[in-house]
């Protein structure tokens, strides 16, 4: 099957991209507006991009009726943010917070998610999140520019939370203990803990 995307809806391009390009790992994004209201919400479009400075990309959406999504205008206001992984067992209290909400809509309180302090940042995290990453955007760009469809925001990771059951005796990551979701095509979802993983190592 071949399929030329210049003869393709954008919704039919973003369907066979998303379905494919997985598994793509979750940010649970908390950030807070102009007038200090909290705001939760969960993006796919979600990367590393090096570690000198420590950085990180998320990529929100322009929604269908063009408006900016609220993490967006919040991180435009303030800079700061902090990124949560979500575990297993927060699947269905993310998902929640998915949903389009007034701007002034708090998603911590509205569903019930514990919140906590962040350290070097002024937003709070979740809680129980396994991970999380304060961060200072660096970079927000529109793309494309003519007629953005997306933002392009680069933070720089200030801070990390990792919870202590995840910390191996040799005071590295325990990977075997560490099960996020991710997002995979359509309303399917994944989780990093399955029989199938296997180590490779690189060669000399």
């Amino acid at each position: 099957m071949f399929l030329d995307f210049a003869k393709l809806t954008a919704s039919d391009a973003y369907r066979w991209m998303s379905s494919t390009i997985t598994p793509r790992p979750i940010a649970w994004v908390s950030t807070l507006n102009k007038d200090g209201a909290a705001n939760l919400a969960p993006f796919s479009f979600f990367q590393m991009i090096t570690g000198k400075p420590p950085t990180l990309m998320i990529s929100p959406l322009v929604q269908r009726d063009g408006r900016l999504k609220d993490t967006v205008n919040n991180i435009q206001a303030t800079g700061e943010f902090v990124v949560n992984l979500v575990s297993l067992e927060q699947a269905v209290s993310m998902n929640q917070t998915s949903g389009s909400f007034a701007a002034e809509i708090d998603e911590f309180a509205l569903c019930d998610i514990a919140n906590t302090n962040s350290v070097l940042v002024k937003p709070k995290r979740v809680a129980n999140s396994p991970v999380s990453f304060e961060c200072r955007m660096t970079a927000m760009h529109p793309y494309p520019p003519d007629a953005p469809s997306c933002h392009i925001i680069l933070g720089q990771v200030l801070a990390m939370h990792i919870e202590e059951e995840l910390i191996a005796m040799d005071g590295k990551l325990a990977n075997d203990k560490l099960n996020l979701i991710s997002r995979l095509g359509g309303d399917w979802y994944g989780q990093t803990i399955s029989s199938g993983n296997f180590e490779l190592y690189r060669p000399e």
